[in-house]
């Protein structure tokens, strides 16, 4: 048997499970099952009826569930199959994954979520204590983290929270009275901070970078602000990595003419118990509990967009939040109270399950130990920066400009790209085939190449060596060997993809329902 060669740190012999599985319908047999339910007793019968002649005509179906069947060794090997073909946190190094902070969620936390599953949102507020508790206190943890008086967790992530910011000022300005239709952030900031007023009907105004700092100027800020900015809604860092020090000029400035600013903190990593959106004049803001707080990000889903407002603000939140009155929590619909108010911008009160993970994330790590994360988060970041900023075929834009990154960077590869043809995208096929995820850019790219990573506070400096001498073991690869690199992945899961029906509706098939009418 040959042995395998662990002189170096790059795992050149990686290859990551692939099973030909088959779509779970696909695998479904006829009269097949996995449990059988057994008919009620007489005496349940005689005592709750059969369970089906209470219900209302109109909610009975009228054709079963189609559901494949399958017995439950089929079940668990095809939900195994597709468990192993999966990049996340616990089978890979996560640096790769920019501005979506997928780090380390620590088990316990997933085990105790169980606990909430069967909650029901119409139970009886009396029977479900215990979870509204955890909804305040996270509220209130939120606020102390933050500076804010009150959250909502009806967002079901960043994007619907920063429109749910959008629809604060909106409510804001018509309960005043005033017609302001106008939004402005910046052209690095998350595109969600455009889209989300865009959704709400604000016209977008977007500030340009300076060709030096990467930031605009408090000049470009007043050229393009007038009386119909309603706000000013910013990442900071933006999503370069860039932090702007002089925010709080900005924010000042939106102020004197009336407006409202709100803060995309997405990613607080590098901020936690550093400063607090309050502490730069901002009057609203959001976390992904789903980033910064440890909760898995879901692919989209479970998530939650924690949003918090000043005092003033509160009364335009949508409702209901929870409150406290000595002695029980309840579903306050009262401080949620004007008329011109959000309403709702997702029913119910948000994802339990991710609300509880954060909350016990908090309080393990407690004052200290969020700054503790902080603090380890920019170390990380800064010692990545350092190293790969010592490779010819990697820049970062605005260096010159005594910039400091805080928790990520966005660099380029354009001199690799200019040199041998292989661009970013190429290069994030590649680390496929090392188990690795790596991160390109929104679209549209702003800068040549981009390459966006974020180390976080979870991994160690063994895990940021390997992942930088895996870069560079691609990099020298597409100097040397650049058809490996146009071909990969050769030992992930995937393949590539052709792409040539990603913008045409007609060729989609999202469900599999819509794949048999489309395709049968």
């Amino acid at each position: 048997m040959e042995r395998i060669d662990r002189s170096t740190k790059v795992r050149v012999n990686f290859h990551q499970a692939k099973w030909d599985e088959p779509i779970i319908y696909e695998l479904s047999t006829p009269g097949e099952r996995g449990i059988l339910v057994p008919k009620a007793n007489k005496a349940i019968e005689a005592e709750v009826g059969d369970g089906l002649s209470a219900l209302p005509k109109s909610m009975v179906r009228k054709n079963k569930v189609n559901l494949p069947e399958m017995s439950q060794s089929r079940v668990l090997r095809h939900y195994a199959r597709l468990a192993q073909q999966t990049l996340g946190a616990d089978v890979n190094i996560e640096i790769g994954q920019g501005t979506c902070t997928v780090k380390y969620s620590p088990k316990v936390n997933d085990q105790l979520a169980r606990n909430v599953e069967d909650l029901h949102p119409l139970q009886d507020i009396e029977t479900v204590q215990g979870m509204l508790q955890i909804f305040y206190e996270t509220d209130r943890y939120m606020s102390e983290i933050s500076g804010m008086d009150r959250f909502t967790f009806q967002p079901g992530g960043g994007s619907q929270a920063i429109m749910a910011m959008a629809s604060v000022m909106h409510s804001y300005f018509k309960d005043k009275g005033e017609d302001r239709n106008e939004i402005i952030t910046t052209i690095y900031s998350h595109p969600s901070d455009a889209a989300g007023p865009a959704v709400k009907g604000f016209k977008i105004i977007y500030l340009q970078p300076d060709p030096k700092t990467g930031l605009p100027t408090l000049e470009q800020l007043k050229a393009a602000a007038s009386n119909k900015t309603a706000g000013y809604i910013v990442a900071n860092p933006e999503d370069t990595g860039v932090y702007n020090e002089n925010v709080r000029e900005f924010v000042d400035y939106i102020h004197s003419i009336g407006g409202l600013c709100g803060y995309d903190q997405a990613n607080a990593n590098g901020l936690l118990g550093v400063t607090r959106a309050r502490d730069a004049g901002f009057d609203m803001c959001f976390f992904n509990l789903h980033k910064t707080f440890s909760t898995p990000h879901g692919c989209g889903g479970p998530a939650c967009g924690a949003t918090g407002v000043k005092e003033e603000l509160v009364q335009f939140l949508p409702a209901p939040i929870i409150d406290f009155d000595g002695e029980k929590y309840f579903l306050n619909y009262d401080i949620c109270n004007n008329p011109n108010g959000v309403g709702k911008v997702r029913q119910w009160h948000g994802v339990s399950q991710v609300v509880l993970k954060a909350y016990c994330w908090i309080r393990s790590l407690g004052a200290n130990g969020l700054y503790q994360v902080a603090k380890t988060a920019v170390l990380n970041n800064n010692y990545l920066f350092k190293k790969l900023m010592e490779l010819d075929d990697v820049t970062a834009y605005y260096e010159d400009g005594n910039n400091q990154r805080i928790e990520q960077a966005r660099y380029s590869i354009e001199n690799l790209e200019k040199a041998t043809g292989i661009g970013t995208g190429d290069i994030q096929r590649r680390m496929m085939d090392f188990g690795m995820h790596y991160w390109t850019s929104h679209h549209p790219y702003y800068l040549p190449e981009p390459m966006t990573l974020e180390p976080t506070e979870t991994p160690s400096k063994k895990d940021i060596d390997e992942y930088i001498e895996t870069l560079k073991y691609v990099f020298n690869e597409a100097h040397t060997n650049p058809e490996i690199i146009k071909t990969a992945p050769h030992n992930s899961v995937i393949h590539q993809v052709d792409e040539s029906g990603m913008d045409d509706p007609n060729m989609w098939a999202t469900t599999w329902r819509v794949y048999l009418r489309k395709y049968n």
